[in-house]
């Protein structure tokens, strides 16, 4: 019997089944390999989420209060704000109050540099007294906006993100008195913030 099989099978479907099972643990050392990957890219994010310490925002933000205009008065330096003087950003809430309308310019190489300018969205996280927000200047890629400190009356206020990398100081006016500054950098170093690297904002007096 086993002679009569071997005899009907011919040299050809033996390379098949060779073939055959040659792909089969070649898909599995892929598999593998991509399982490993996803393991450790998980294992990547849960060790990074893990390791930001909580960064802590202001209660509430009367969002009517805050749109306006803003004076960047410092901030951590940005690749995409380089060789920027004069620097704002213009809050509008949008007619449907589902979202604030962003407009940023600044003065490109120059006080008296060319202005450009900006425009985006922002979202407001739910359960966050609108203290939490999601920027978003380029579709579908959005931003953490985080207030984390402001002033009663919304004279200033401050923007950071639970990174730490990310540091703004804005003012309704283009100055701010040092003392308040001082007093500003004291807090946002409590929170965690290297004030080393903050870079104070050219603007027009």
């Amino acid at each position: 019997m086993l002679k009569i099989l071997s005899n009907s099978i011919n040299p050809y479907t033996f390379s098949i089944m060779k073939i055959n099972k040659s792909y089969y643990k070649v898909y599995h050392w892929i598999e593998n390999i991509f399982r490993t990957l996803f393991l450790f890219a998980l294992a990547l994010i849960h060790f990074q989420c893990n390791n930001v310490q909580d960064l802590n925002t202001v209660s509430q933000v009367d969002l009517n209060k805050y749109v306006g205009k803003w004076y960047e008065i410092a901030a951590f330096p940005q690749s995409f704000q380089k060789d920027c003087y004069c620097s704002t950003a213009e809050y509008t809430l949008s007619s449907n109050k589902e979202y604030v309308e962003i407009e940023n310019s600044c003065n490109k190489d120059s006080i008296q540099g060319k202005q450009v300018t900006i425009k985006g969205k922002a979202f407001v996280e739910k359960n966050s007294g609108n203290a939490r927000l999601q920027v978003q200047f380029f579709w579908p890629f959005r931003g953490k906006y985080w207030i984390i400190d402001l002033a009663d009356d919304y004279s200033y206020a401050v923007i950071g993100h639970p990174n730490r990398d990310y540091l703004w100081i804005l003012s309704r006016t283009p100055a701010m008195a040092e003392p308040l500054y001082q007093e500003i950098l004291n807090r946002v170093q409590t929170q965690g913030f290297d004030i080393r690297k903050i870079k104070k904002t050219v603007q027009v007096l």
